[in-house]
């Protein structure tokens, strides 16, 4: 059966959901079978309230941006139907939760909360326990893994999604940056927007050195070889890669 993935990340106009702060941004990256689909969603939210100095400068959106948005009663529906039924992959996983379950009951007493229509994993707690007593904030972890974020100059919510995608297939032993099943081209979401992780070469990256054998290293190979002959019988590598 497929295993079907959301890494999920959201912006919002403060950190206390029980202060009122509402999201105003939602990211996600499609991930099926650890692999990158290509499939997206990303909207951008008004809020319906001010957004916090604090806030705005770590990730930049201000109010006027987010004139003429949706807010999340209007875009809910297309959210819920993209995480349905998927495994949500978050970092510090009790944030995003908390506000979006806000967001939720906000649409109707009793409406559903995160945890009724997904599975979540919490990569911070799943950094902690792999490396204990060091920094495992995103930064952090592209740092350790060696992935790139130089395009990390602000939070962003599907930037931060991508980013934590490969952080999270790094940190579980996957393959993170060749986006392999990713013909679809379906995509979702009115702010959606289809992103590789595929980085090309430099240009001015000189080619490798391709270093063959001596004719006394081939020797000596080929000596070694009919040592192991005379030990065991034929090498196994010799039956199956013939010379000729």
């Amino acid at each position: 059966m497929d295993r079907r993935q959301i890494v999920l990340d959201t912006e919002t106009t403060g950190l206390e959901v029980n202060q009122g702060h509402r999201i105003i941004e939602i990211g996600c990256v499609e991930l099926l079978n650890r692999r990158v689909t290509g499939r997206h969603y990303h909207q951008y939210l008004h809020p319906e309230r001010d957004i916090d100095a604090g806030a705005m400068e770590v990730h930049g959106i201000t109010l006027d941006f987010l004139l003429g948005k949706p807010t999340f009663k209007q875009a809910a529906d297309e959210f819920i139907e993209f995480i349905r039924g998927a495994e949500l992959v978050i970092h510090n996983a009790p944030f995003d939760v908390g506000f979006i379950d806000a967001e939720l009951s906000r649409l109707s007493p009793g409406s559903e909360a995160v945890r009724d229509i997904c599975e979540v994993t919490d990569t911070l707690q799943m950094a902690r326990h792999k490396h204990p007593g060091q920094r495992n904030n995103l930064d952090a972890l592209c740092q350790r893994y060696e992935i790139d974020n130089t395009s990390r100059s602000l939070h962003g919510a599907l930037l931060d999604a991508e980013i934590l995608a490969e952080v999270y297939l790094a940190m579980t032993g996957g393959q993170t940056s060749l986006g392999l099943g990713s013909d679809g081209p379906g995509t979702q979401g009115s702010g959606t927007m289809q992103a590789s992780s595929i980085r090309p070469l430099p240009a001015d990256r000189p080619k490798l050195a391709v270093l063959r054998a001596t004719p006394e290293e081939v020797e000596r190979h080929e000596q070694k070889l009919r040592e192991l002959d005379q030990e065991s019988g034929e090498a196994l590598w010799r039956r199956a890669s013939p010379q000729g």
